[in-house]
């Protein structure tokens, strides 16, 4: 894993070409699923070439935050 948010329970993946036949990956990211984590992954060039594409994904992928009760 190579970023992961505890309060969010999301993990952020950062993957090169190996990883698109490697089978642990689907293994741990049911691992993170059972435990209430979201993982998201993503291409090394999709990081490098257009982050901020990326980063409005993983905003995208946030639980919305609620605003506070405007009576407390």
């Amino acid at each position: 894993m190579d970023f992961v948010c505890r309060k969010q329970r999301v993990v952020v993946e950062v993957d090169g070409g190996q990883h698109a036949i490697d089978t642990r990956d689907a293994v741990r990211d049911k691992w993170l699923v059972e435990r209430g984590y979201r993982a998201l992954r993503f291409w090394n060039n999709d990081v490098m070439g257009n982050v901020d594409g990326v980063l409005e994904m993983i905003a995208a992928a946030l639980p919305a935050q609620r605003p506070p009760h405007p009576d407390r």
